[in-house]
């Protein structure tokens, strides 16, 4: 909870000596994430996994599919003026756009970005997926794509976890879903602080074949990485660059 994180920073602050370079509460930390440009999005979503409450169902109060309330729970403010509405389910999204912009925020993993092109041993051995016939594919099928070596390629990945380990919630299943830019060399794209957090489908239940509904608002920026770009600067050659991705 916000109370619980502002007592830790509390301490933490209070344990370093000096003046501490720790945010000195929940709020101020929020902040500077935001600045960073690493928030995340709340989209509601029908309990049921029919749709998600965004683009043209955004205003709707009601699932079109299951007729299911989008809301937990409603309540007026003493006043009368306001109503407090909670919803069913929320997916969390991390935009992708600018987590893949700070790939080139510095000159050592902006030269990462190009290791597959530049760096890469080529014995016709496959030590990289560089080496695949898939990714070969690709870029005979894509030969803008693969003109420019800075365009991310991604593999995507997702599990079910319980975040509670207790006995009473050992049904319950939460979805994060990580993408893996495979143009870093193989012994930094692997690593977890490299992985990019994308989505995270909330429980109770699996979302099972319903998953592509969650998928969405990911798709939707992955398309226009890969038909329009974004305008990137790149810290290696102090040049800006449209960056293009795919999965």
């Amino acid at each position: 909870s916000d109370k619980s994180f502002n007592i830790l920073l509390e301490l933490l602050n209070k344990a370093f000596p000096g003046d501490s370079p720790l945010p000195e509460n929940f709020h101020v930390a929020k902040k500077m994430i935001k600045c960073l440009g690493l928030g995340y999005v709340n989209i509601h979503a029908c309990e049921n996994d029919c749709i998600l409450f965004w683009k043209e169902h955004a205003d709707k109060d009601i699932c079109p599919r299951c007729k299911t309330s989008r809301w937990k729970s409603e309540k007026n403010s003493l006043d009368g003026k306001r109503v407090h509405k909670v919803p069913r389910k929320v997916l969390r999204y991390f935009p992708i756009k600018k987590r893949l912009q700070r790939l080139f925020i510095s000159k050592k993993s902006a030269t990462d970005a190009r290791w597959h092109d530049e760096g890469r041993i080529r014995d016709g051995l496959v030590r990289h997926p560089a080496d695949s016939p898939a990714w070969k594919h690709f870029d005979a099928t894509h030969p803008k794509f693969a003109e420019d070596s800075r365009n991310i390629r991604l593999a995507i990945m997702a599990d079910g976890f319980n975040p509670y380990r207790s006995m009473y919630c050992s049904s319950y299943s939460i979805w994060p879903v990580m993408l893996i830019p495979l143009n870093l060399p193989p012994w930094l794209c692997m690593k977890q602080p490299n992985f990019i957090l994308s989505l995270l489908i909330p429980g109770p239940k699996s979302p099972g074949e319903d998953m592509d509904v969650y998928l969405e608002p990911l798709i939707d920026d992955m398309v226009e990485m890969f038909e329009k770009g974004v305008r990137t600067f790149d810290a290696s050659t102090g040049e800006s660059f449209d960056l293009h991705a795919a999965i």
